[in-house]
């Protein structure tokens, strides 16, 4: 039996049959149902990406906590990360996008560029800090709005180059493209939410780690 569904997820709608099936129909023995087609194809990737994203963000945090030699730095860093997410989601429910691969897809691009905003912000306050050896939280707090003004230039700057890059995806049209605007459409909405927790949030968590130093001394 073939099924064309429209206005729902293929993952949704099979679940529902299948609940569905087990409580209404009664199959003779010998028979038995299987759902292939799509529904094959996606819980295969769904699969993949059980195992990909855990090892992706594992191996981000190995990579953070290299960079800075601080686990404390790093899970700042993938701390922040679900919040940067947070305007990718608003745009699919606005864009009344399913979750999907590619919409994961999009969403695993996102996070890097969250991370990467997330490293950026750290190693300007780390400069600044460093630079003068703040000795009380007044000094500390003028170290990190330093640190934290000179990323807002270049970081709006990174936004407004990815938004004009995924824009045309999502307002064209033509072969692939519903394909490419949900792998775009979480990208789009990060931009909103991902700069505004690295300009505004992680500062705020590195002056408080930073403050507990000064106060130990």
């Amino acid at each position: 039996v073939y099924i064309d569904i429209k206005g729902d997820d293929i993952g949704a709608f099979v679940s529902e049959a299948q609940q569905l099936i087990a409580e209404q129909v009664e199959l003779p023995a010998g028979y038995s149902i299987s759902w292939a087609g799509q529904y094959q194809y996606l819980l295969r990737a769904v699969e993949r990406l059980q195992v990909i994203v855990p090892v992706t963000l594992v191996l981000i945090l190995v990579l953070l906590y290299l960079n800075f030699r601080s686990m404390t730095q790093a899970l700042m860093v993938m701390g922040a990360l679900p919040l940067a997410l947070v305007g990718g989601f608003w745009l699919l429910y606005f864009l009344d996008y399913n979750m999907s691969v590619a919409v994961g897809v999009g969403f695993i691009a996102l996070a890097g560029v969250a991370a990467e905003f997330g490293v950026v912000m750290l190693v300007y306050l780390n400069q600044s800090v460093k630079r003068h050896q703040p000795t009380s939280l007044a000094e500390l707090r003028d170290c990190v709005i330093e640190g934290a003004a000179l990323r807002v230039r270049p970081k709006a700057m990174t936004v407004a180059v990815i938004i004009a890059g995924l824009l045309p995806i999502m307002l064209g049209g033509g072969t692939g493209s519903e394909l490419m605007q949900r792998i775009a459409a979480p990208m789009i909405g990060g931009m909103v939410t991902a700069p505004l927790v690295s300009m505004l949030l992680l500062p705020a968590l590195f002056y408080f780690w930073q403050g507990m130093k000064i106060k130990a001394y």
